[in-house]
């Protein structure tokens, strides 16, 4: 039974469709997109070295990068090192300062001493200014012939004068218009305050009398002189003693006219 049914049965028969061949790999097959795949592959293989370049480009910056960083780093201690460096010349300086400060403030005080000195030197002279110089004349005898002659002291107190030495300032100078004038020192303080007080005989002549003093101390006194001549003209009595001003008794400390004054 089961033979007839087998017999029975149709026959498959081949179509058109059935006998078309299947497609076989080859190098000109082509891809979804139109390509071959060799054009694929070396378009990736033009990507990869562009790739490959790039990357050698990106490992050079690295480099340079890194480099840099190193040169930084290393600018960065010299920066520090000379920062730390300048710190130490600043702390220099400013000891050097304060030195030349104290210096300048010892020096001041040394000067002040010696000017001291030399005024308390000179305590016993008188210069006697305006007194005609004559060719060979003894500078004693003329210093007492003109305090006895415009001072106006007694002969007798005058020849009891005791003068230690007489001479004139500088060197002589020919054409000079004024004579130079005469240094006196008195053996004795109360003899020479003497002298000095007579001074008031010589108003509205070409002489003077006065103390003797340093350079230093004379400038200080023509800064006096006029304040002193102001503040009488104001009605307060003012005395100027070597080179300080006192005013009713109490020293004159006005900084903005005398800075020097202390």
């Amino acid at each position: 039974m089961k033979k007839n049914q087998i017999a029975c049965s149709p026959a498959k028969s081949e179509t058109p469709s059935s006998k078309r061949s299947r497609p076989t790999d080859s190098p000109e097959t082509t891809s979804p997109t139109g390509k071959s795949f060799t054009d694929i592959l070396d378009s990736i293989d033009k990507r990869l070295s562009s790739f490959d370049a790039r990357l050698s480009l990106v490992e050079i910056m690295h480099r340079e990068f890194k480099s840099l960083r190193e040169s930084l780093e290393f600018s960065q201690q010299q920066v520090e090192t000379l920062a730390a460096e300048n710190a130490s010349l600043r702390d220099s300086v400013k000891s050097l300062n304060e030195n030349m400060t104290h210096l300048s403030e010892e020096n001041k005080k040394i000067k002040e001493t010696v000017i001291d000195l030399q005024a308390r030197s000179m305590r016993d002279n008188l210069v006697f200014s305006g007194i005609p110089e004559s060719a060979e004349e003894d500078a004693e005898t003329t210093i007492k012939t003109f305090v006895k002659t415009y001072l106006k002291l007694p002969e007798d107190t005058v020849e009891n004068i005791c003068l230690e030495r007489v001479h004139r300032l500088g060197a002589k100078k020919p054409g000079a218009p004024r004579p130079r004038p005469i240094v006196a020192k008195f053996g004795y303080f109360k003899q020479k305050e003497q002298v000095k007080s007579r001074g008031k005989e010589l108003k509205g002549t070409d002489f003077s009398v006065n103390d003797q003093f340093p350079k230093e101390i004379l400038e200080r006194r023509k800064v006096l002189f006029p304040i002193r001549r102001n503040l009488i003209q104001k009605g307060s009595r003012a005395v100027i003693a070597v080179d300080r001003l006192y005013v009713d008794g109490r020293l004159y400390r006005d900084l903005s006219t005398t800075p020097w004054l202390y």
